[in-house]
């Protein structure tokens, strides 16, 4: 009979335990670190645990247009302000209908509760609209040290000529460098008529060309007799104006002084618009916000830009027309094909609300807050305290299971519980300023499921080592042959539990959501703790007296277990009563 070869590994062999210990023990203390240094070292809370803001919208349709308020825009909208909240990096924000017209807001404490406010129940309608004519308004009180500043112009590269002053509350009027293709027959509007002007004054006499034709004379009217200074009149003059329709609207220049505009049919909206981001001009170290348009946008846009640019001033210009306000108006000399750039009165976070407001699109109904209510945390405090006490008690059970069944390899379970906890509290600290996690009442129903989970990995793998005990095996074989075979169970246990989990996150919405991913990232965590450190641990442990010996208080003991008698002790009996043996017959 062939020896054995040297150095060759039987099935279940001795495995290197401290690797995967130092492992995770790495793990462990670059995370915890990272979570001091973050400075978040408590996960945040959902509006039900931390309180917050909770807004009311009704929506309001406009004049002979009443059926647009439906479901089926009630929806679109309510998923419109969901991306823009968490776009904002508030997580855990619900977004929900009540009744045929109403939409309930809820913000959770300590996010960015005031931009979230601002921008729930914007419409965010974005128009690009040919200028006819401009008109500058008498300030109240003008500041002797400004000076005017020449209007921004826009060429193939995004050169800006003047950037305005980075005012938080002014609202941009510069420059675009584009790919977009804005009004197609923006200037089928009747044109202006060149006239000499004077200084503009209060009334707005323009500084431009005003349409002179007579079918226009109720627009001029209303252009003359347009206030940019009253608020009320800025936001009516952008009401129930039709995107094909020549309009006046306001807008600030690039001192922060308010203009009023004479603009054309717009044939480019918000919906051509891909992506909009804030970032930095590396030229000016300005805050400007790049926008890229659709295919079918940047064909609109650069036809619109190439029409403009063989205009005189104003007519070579475009408005960027915000729920009916213009944000930017700059200049044409040149046909433009490259991505859009808004810049001018902007700091960062001005830039910021722009471009989110436009990626995530215009809301199809406009909305009038109704109430703005602070919630507390009281009634979720208790519901906490209640499902703390429930947690407790389910643990406390899950303890005495395993002290009083499994014994010393009690300590065991309970080590790997510890690390699991450890492990899950300080993902879901950084997981707070990271993503914008934020932990709910379904959230902690789902960490107390996880224990259960855990502790189910553990009995798995103790019952196949006693499995192997009662084959008559001693203990360090037996925890390397039981482990390929509690490896198996475990991972497709595991599996079904994140897949179960996965499938919950997707088809639901809201604070169901928490539970789904709180089951989902402890049930991943299971299998790294009990592969790094349950294993590797009842390898060690094997290797000691107490438990290699199987002492009765091990959990291992081969006579409790009724284990057989070792299989090489049976071969040596049977070969003593049979005799020598020849060696030529072996």
């Amino acid at each position: 009979m062939a020896a054995p070869k040297k150095g060759r590994r039987p099935a279940g062999g001795q495995s290197r335990p401290g690797r995967a210990l130092a492992l995770i023990l790495i793990a462990m203390v670059a995370l915890t670190g990272g979570m001091f240094l973050s400075g978040h070292t408590t996960p945040r809370l959902g509006i039900d645990l931390a309180g917050g803001t909770s807004i009311t919208l009704k929506a309001k349709a406009e004049p002979g247009q009443e059926s647009a308020v439906n479901e089926t825009n009630m929806n679109t909208a309510v998923g419109i302000i969901e991306r823009r909240v968490n776009g904002l990096g508030v997580s855990e924000a619900e977004v929900q209908t009540q009744g045929r017209e109403n939409i309930i807001v809820n913000i959770p404490k300590g996010t960015n509760e005031k931009q979230a406010r601002e921008q729930v129940g914007t419409t965010a309608q974005l128009y690009f609209r040919p200028v006819l004519a401009v008109a500058a308004v008498e300030q109240p009180a003008p500041d002797a040290s400004s000076s005017p500043s020449p209007k921004p112009s826009a060429s193939a590269s995004g050169a800006t000529a003047d950037k305005g002053k980075g005012d938080k509350t002014a609202t941009p009027t510069a420059t675009a460098s584009t790919k977009g293709r804005a009004v197609t027959e923006a200037l089928k509007a009747p044109s202006p008529t060149p006239t000499s002007t004077a200084s503009p004054k209060a009334t707005g006499t323009p500084k431009a060309d005003t349409p002179a034709d007579p079918a226009t004379a109720a627009l001029q009217q209303k252009f003359q007799a347009l206030n940019c200074l009253d608020p009320k009149q800025r936001t009516a003059a952008g009401q129930g104006v039709k995107p094909t329709d020549t309009t006046v609207a306001c807008g600030k220049n690039a001192i922060g002084q308010w203009e009023k505009y004479i603009l054309g049919p717009a044939e480019v909206d918000g919906k051509d618009v891909d992506d909009a981001q804030a970032s930095i001009d590396q030229r000016t170290g300005q805050w400007i916000v790049n926008m890229e348009f659709t295919d079918g946008g940047a064909k609109k846009f650069q036809k619109i830009t190439g029409k403009l640019s063989q205009q005189q001033s104003p007519q070579n210009q475009f408005a960027i027309v915000l729920d009916g306000e213009v944000v930017s108006a700059p200049s044409v000399r040149t046909t433009l094909s490259a991505n859009a750039e808004i810049s001018g009165s902007f700091n960062q976070q001005s830039a910021q609300d722009l471009g989110n407001i436009l990626s995530y699109g215009a809301l199809p109904l406009t909305f009038d807050t109704q109430s703005v209510d602070t919630v507390t945390a009281a009634l979720g405090g208790e519901q906490l305290e209640a499902g703390l006490i429930a947690g407790a008690i389910g643990l406390g059970l899950v303890i005495i299971y395993l002290v009083v069944y499994y014994r010393g390899l009690s300590i065991v379970a309970l080590l790997s519980l510890g690390v699991s906890a450890l492990l899950t509290y300080v993902i879901m600290a950084l997981l707070g300023p990271a993503i914008g996690f934020a932990l709910n009442l379904p959230a902690v129903c789902g960490a107390i499921v996880a224990i259960g989970i855990t502790a189910d990995s553990f009995i798995v793998y103790f019952e196949r080592i006693r499995d192997e005990i009662r084959e008559g095996r001693t203990l360090r074989p037996a925890v390397e042959r039981a482990w390929p075979r509690a490896r198996r169970t475990i991972l497709v246990s595991d599996f079904v539990s994140f897949l179960a989990a996965a499938v919950l996150f997707v088809v639901t919405v809201g604070k169901v959501q928490g539970f789904a991913f709180t089951l989902g990232l402890t049930t991943l965590l299971d299998i790294v703790v009990v592969f790094l450190f349950t294993k590797p641990v009842m390898t060690l442990l094997a290797r000691t007296k107490f438990f290699g010996n199987g002492h009765k208080w091990s959990g291992l003991d081969p006579k409790s277990l009724g284990a057989k008698p070792p299989l090489r002790r049976t071969r040596r009996q049977s070969v003593s009563a049979a005799g020598p043996v020849d060696p030529k017959e072996a």
